[in-house]
C-alpha cells in the first residue's frame, strides 16, 4: 500500500511552519524529506516537477537546520521547501524553459530572485514544468510535458499556463510554495484553475534577471501560494519591506468593470463571482461600477507583441532551425512574430501608453477592481484535441488576465471555497500600477470574509 506522508505546512500555512521550526517541532531536514516523498509518490502521474534536486535539497536542509541550531535565524522562510519555474536559472540545475531547443546561452546566471529565496533560508526542492518558452495560458506542451490538474483524478484537466507545474506543485502541497511568472496571466491562470492564490506583480517589482525572456518589458515574477496570508509573508521576507496586513473590510472600494471582464461567463463561474460579490458587500465593502473599454486592445496586442518578442530572444536563425522541435501549437503562435513590422509594434505600444495613463487615473477611489480570473472552470486536457477549439480556448482563458499585464498593473487571484466534487474558481483582484502591496491587502480582507477553500483529494491518484 502506498504511503502519502503529510504536508509539511498542513492548514497551517508558512505562519504555523515558522512557529513549529522555532519550537523545534519540525525541522527543515523533516519537511523537506516528507516533500520529496509526496513528490516521489504523486509526481509520476500529476508531472509539476521538470527536475528534482533531492540531494541538494536534503543538504541545503540540514545546513539550514545547522545553522539555526548555531543561533542564526534568517527569517519567517527560513527551512521552508519551494519550487521555481523551470524558467528561472537556478545553480546546480538544469534550465529548459520547456525547450528542447537549446537555451543556455540565454538566461544567464542566477538571479536575485531565486538568491533572495536562498538568503531567507529556503530549500529549493527542484524545477517546476512550463509551457515552452511560457508562450501558452492552457498548461499543455508537447515539448516537456503536461502536467495534470489535482482536482480530478478521472477526467485529466488543464494546470493552466505558463507556471502549470508550480501551480500543480503548490495545489497538490508538493512544496510550500512556488516561484512563476507572468506575461499574460501565467501565474494568475494556474492560481485560479488549481485553487490556489496567485501574485501577478508590477513590472521590476521582482528582478527578472536570471530568467528566460519573454517579453521583458512584460515579464513579472510573481508567487503562487496556499493563501493570501503565505504571499504576504514570503512578499515581506524576499523583499525586506514590511508585512502586508489586511485593509478593513468595510473600507474597501472596489470597481466592477462594466466591459469585457464579464462577457461569455461559464454559469458556475457567474454564480460563484455573484456570490463571492455579495458577501463582499454584506460585510461592508463599497462595490461601485467602473468603464474599462480599453481592456478589449488586449486582443490586439498580445498576439503580435508576445510572438515577435519571442523571435528577438531566440533569433530568427534559431528559431526557424529548431522550430520542428517545438510544441506545434507554441511554434504556430511563434512563427506569426515573424511577420510583424517595426511599425506594427511602435504603433502597438504608442497605443498601449495612452492606455497605461488613461487607465491609471480610473483607479481614483478605487482600491482596486473585482473581475473572475478566468470565465470557466479548468477545462479537460480532451478538450483541446481540436487545434481551432485549442487557440479559442486559450485566447478566452487570458481574456481577463492580459489586461493587467497590459495595463502593468499588480494583480492577484484569490481561490474561492468549493463545495465538494467542484472545480477551482479565482476572484481577481487588479490594483493601480505599482501598488503591489495594496494587492495583497485587499486580498488579506477579502480572504478574511471568503475564508480560503479545502485542497484537493489525493487518495485517487495514489492507485
Amino acid at each position: 500500500m502506498v504511503v502519502l506522508e503529510d504536508d509539511p505546512l498542513g492548514q497551517g500555512g508558512l505562519a504555523d511552519f515558522a512557529r513549529r521550526f522555532r519550537a523545534g517541532e519540525i525541522s527543515s531536514k523533516d519537511a523537506t524529506r516528507a516533500y520529496l516523498s509526496r513528490i516521489e509518490v504523486l509526481d509520476p502521474r500529476l508531472g509539476a516537477f521538470q527536475h528534482v534536486a533531492a540531494e541538494q535539497a536534503l543538504e541545503t536542509a540540514r545546513a539550514i537546520d545547522a545553522l539555526y541550531s548555531a543561533g542564526t535565524d534568517l527569517g519567517p522562510l527560513m527551512g521552508v521547501p519551494v519550487a521555481v519555474k523551470d524558467l528561472f536559472v537556478v545553480e546546480g540545475m538544469p534550465t529548459t524553459a520547456g525547450t528542447k531547443m537549446n537555451i543556455a546561452d540565454l538566461a544567464g546566471p542566477e538571479g536575485p530572485l531565486v538568491k533572495s529565496l536562498r538568503q531567507a533560508g529556503c530549500v529549493i526542492l527542484g524545477k517546476t514544468k512550463t509551457v515552452e518558452f511560457a508562450l501558452g495560458i492552457t498548461g499543455v506542451s508537447s515539448a516537456q510535458g503536461t502536467p495534470i490538474n489535482p482536482w480530478d483524478a478521472q477526467t485529466p484537466r488543464l494546470p493552466g499556463g505558463s507556471s502549470s507545474g508550480s501551480g500543480v506543485a503548490v495545489a497538490a502541497g508538493l512544496c510550500a510554495f512556488a516561484i512563476g511568472s507572468d506575461t499574460g496571466g501565467s501565474v494568475r491562470v494556474p492560481a485560479a484553475f488549481n485553487g490556489i492564490f496567485g501574485l501577478k506583480t508590477t513590472p521590476g517589482f521582482f528582478s527578472t534577471d536570471g530568467a528566460f525572456p519573454l517579453a521583458p518589458h512584460l515579464d513579472t515574477p510573481g508567487l503562487l501560494t496556499r493563501s493570501a496570508r503565505d504571499a504576504a509573508i514570503a512578499v515581506a521576507a524576499l523583499t525586506g519591506e514590511p508585512e502586508a496586513r489586511p485593509l478593513p473590510v468595510e473600507a474597501l472600494r472596489l470597481g466592477i468593470p462594466q466591459e469585457y471582464f464579464f462577457d461569455n461567463l461559464d454559469p458556475v463561474v457567474e454564480a460563484q463571482i455573484k456570490g463571492a460579490m455579495e458577501a463582499l458587500s454584506a460585510a461592508g465593502c463599497r462595490l461601485r461600477p467602473v468603464s474599462v473599454p480599453e481592456a478589449s486592445e488586449r486582443e490586439r496586442y498580445f498576439p503580435a507583441v508576445l510572438p515577435a518578442c519571442l523571435i528577438a530572444t531566440l533569433g530568427r536563425d534559431r528559431f526557424l532551425a529548431g522550430r520542428d522541435q517545438m510544441d506545434p501549437i507554441v511554434a504556430k503562435r511563434a512563427t506569426s512574430g515573424l511577420d510583424v513590422t517595426a511599425a506594427d509594434y511602435l504603433t502597438l505600444e504608442a497605443q498601449r501608453t495612452k492606455s497605461r495613463q488613461s487607465v491609471s487615473e480610473k483607479f481614483s477611489g478605487f482600491d482596486g477592481w473585482v473581475t473572475p480570473t478566468t470565465a470557466t472552470p479548468p477545462p479537460s486536457v480532451a478538450d483541446l484535441d481540436d487545434e481551432q477549439k485549442a487557440l479559442d480556448l486559450a485566447l478566452g482563458m487570458t481574456r481577463n488576465t492580459q489586461p493587467a499585464n497590459y495595463f502593468a498593473c499588480p494583480a492577484v487571484s484569490i481561490p474561492l471555497p468549493q463545495k465538494p466534487g467542484n472545480l477551482p474558481i479565482g476572484l481577481q483582484i487588479i490594483c493601480p500600477e505599482g501598488a503591489d502591496v495594496q494587492a495583497l491587502s485587499v486580498a488579506l480582507a477579502i480572504e478574511e470574509v471568503l475564508g480560503t477553500p479545502e485542497t484537493p483529494d489525493l487518495a485517487t491518484f495514489l492507485s
